[in-house]
């Protein structure tokens, strides 16, 4: 890959695998470090790429990779931060708390294709070439997440009907 090309992938990806890192991190600053970290990788990895049409899915194994390593074996203690300081969204205050810990609360092997999907964007074949499993798995996993995430909604609505919030 040419120098030119790296700058402009890091330009258009760089985004995304930040959403991407600060949902697995939870923490701003160990999100952009992981970044950071995954495009040092790519840039030394830069010969792997075969298609820059790939570079996207090739960018988030390599940041899913990267927080394995530096993170998850670490086993680093994960800081509270403000909700203001989770990227926006068109949600409220209280909405945007309320999907955080309804996402901190799905298992990690539903959280993980969802947010790819929803934050990656994703299809069901190119997270099922990130993870390494099968597209059935990932839309299995998706489908179940997203009833998670409705039992919970639904569980939410009627603890506020009875008074009780």
């Amino acid at each position: 890959m040419k120098p030119d090309n790296y700058e402009m992938i890091v330009r258009a990806y760089s985004a995304d695998l930040f959403r991407f890192a600060y949902w697995m991190c939870r923490n701003r600053w160990q999100a952009e470090d992981l970044v950071q970290e995954t495009f040092a990788a790519a840039w030394r990895a830069r010969d792997s790429l075969r298609e820059e049409s790939a570079a996207k899915a090739w960018l988030f194994s390599i940041l899913r990779n990267e927080h394995a390593r530096i993170y998850q074996r670490k086993r680093l203690e994960i800081a509270d931060t403000e909700i203001d300081d989770i990227p926006a969204t068109s949600f409220s205050g209280q909405e945007r708390v309320e999907l955080v810990d309804a996402l901190n609360t799905l298992p990690e092997h539903f959280r993980e294709p969802l947010l790819l999907q929803i934050l990656g964007g994703f299809s069901g074949h190119e997270i099922a070439k990130t993870l390494g499993i099968s597209e059935q798995n990932v839309m299995t996993r998706l489908t179940r997440a997203r009833q998670a995430l409705q039992r919970m909604a639904g569980a939410q609505s009627e603890y506020r009907k009875t008074g009780l919030s």
